[in-house]
């Protein structure tokens, strides 16, 4: 027989996770401290020390089947605990990332999260096609400097700005645009979790309220040992209430969201509450973050600021062209509504399906995949081996 075939790290996974954010993890010497901390980590995926190993090794295909780098919630106890301040927690944030850039069949998250040049760049560039729009002279009869001279001066008449009708077509195609690379890295992700598994496929159904629960609420979060881990997890839900809600009141309920006369429409209490809850939960987060306070943000990547600051300007630009409009000051609306466009549309067409917004889809389609394979190997642990030969 031959020598057996060593495994050789691969050093390109290695450079990659250290550019994406993991420093520390070549100090882990395999204690397993981080693992026994840790409240979300079980038996069957034990999580981060599995990742650690895997991290040391470059092991790609390994790490791109493994859903437990998406169980974790950086609540940072395996961090604290570690003693050669291996920082796994930071590691396992840096492996999303990398995870990510993985997944995606486009290069685009790769090139965002390795290079600002290239985040900001692409960011930059959708901006500048969206203010373009708005702007330039051009034969469709809207915008500020519109041939036709359709935008009114003396008072505030949205509509013939930016007719709702054609804002309305564009959000829809830039939302069939989005889901489309959204879901064609989820189908790659779903794809390397479960290509080596033998999962019966009524498990795919059973489990599937797992997927709509946790999409839906993220409560595992609320099961971290952390005692910020409640504030974290209220905050995120929070969060990410306001943004369905706006991103629901812009791509279906536009023509009754955006209107041309200044008074207060049904429309409008939910606007409300998205703005309220965005501007809050993210200035919240940022301070945490500024202040370094709790171990999740002692670190921060280009995408963990970009993330609340893109998120947090676009309610601040919407709140300001509210304000405008019902005020009846056209120009100042008509600017602000562009600044708003500007920045929502990018982060929209960029980060959502490339950047950290995908973590939304990500996590829960790890949790559920992880569900359906735990139930698949209790499956096959009841199987009862077959019986000998019956005697006569």
């Amino acid at each position: 027989m031959g020598e057996p075939h060593a495994v050789q790290p691969d050093q390109k996974v290695i450079e990659d996770l250290m550019a994406f954010g993991a420093h520390d993890f070549k100090k882990c010497f395999q204690c397993a401290t981080c693992s026994a901390v840790c409240t979300l980590s079980n038996n069957d995926f034990a999580f981060p020390r599995k990742q650690m190993i895997a991290a040391q090794w470059g092991l790609k295909d390994k790490l791109m089947g493994d859903p437990g780098p998406w169980l974790c919630f950086y609540c940072g106890e395996c961090s604290k605990n570690c003693p050669r301040k291996a920082n796994p927690g930071e590691t396992m944030m840096a492996l999303r990332r990398y995870l990510t850039s993985a997944y995606d069949w486009t290069g685009l998250s790769r090139l965002m999260y390795s290079s600002a040049f290239w985040e900001i760049g692409i960011l930059a560039l959708v901006s500048a096609i969206v203010v373009a729009l708005f702007t330039l002279p051009q034969s469709f009869g809207f915008g500020l400097l519109s041939r036709s001279g359709a935008a009114p001066l003396h008072t505030v008449m949205l509509d013939k700005f930016a007719p709702v009708g054609m804002v309305d077509m564009g959000d829809r195609i830039m939302a069939l645009v989005l889901s489309f690379f959204l879901l064609t890295n989820a189908a790659r992700m779903f794809y390397y979790l479960t290509r080596d598994q033998k999962i019966p496929a009524r498990l795919y159904i059973t489990q599937l309220p797992s997927l709509i629960l946790h999409a839906a609420t993220q409560k595992r979060w609320n099961g971290c040992k952390d005692s910020e881990a409640t504030k974290n997890w209220i905050r995120h839900l929070l969060l990410v209430t306001g943004y369905v809600t706006m991103f629901t009141l812009v791509v279906v309920f536009l023509p009754w969201f955006q209107v041309n006369d200044s008074s207060i429409h049904w429309t409008s209490f939910l606007g409300y509450y998205a703005t309220t809850v965005l501007v809050g939960a993210t200035v919240w987060m940022l301070i945490d973050r500024i202040r370094q306070h709790g171990e999740m943000y002692q670190f921060s990547h280009l995408s963990d600021w970009l993330f609340p600051i893109l998120l947090f300007l676009t309610a601040v630009t919407g709140i300001g062209m509210h304000l405008l409009r019902v005020n009846d000051l056209p120009m100042a609306t008509y600017v602000m509504y562009t600044v708003h466009m500007a920045i929502a549309v990018p982060m929209l067409v960029v980060e959502v399906p490339f950047g950290k917004w995908a973590h939304l889809l990500y996590r829960p389609l790890a949790i559920y995949v992880a569900a359906v394979r735990d139930k698949a190997a209790q499956c096959s642990s009841l199987e009862v081996a077959p019986a000998g030969p019956v005697p006569a």
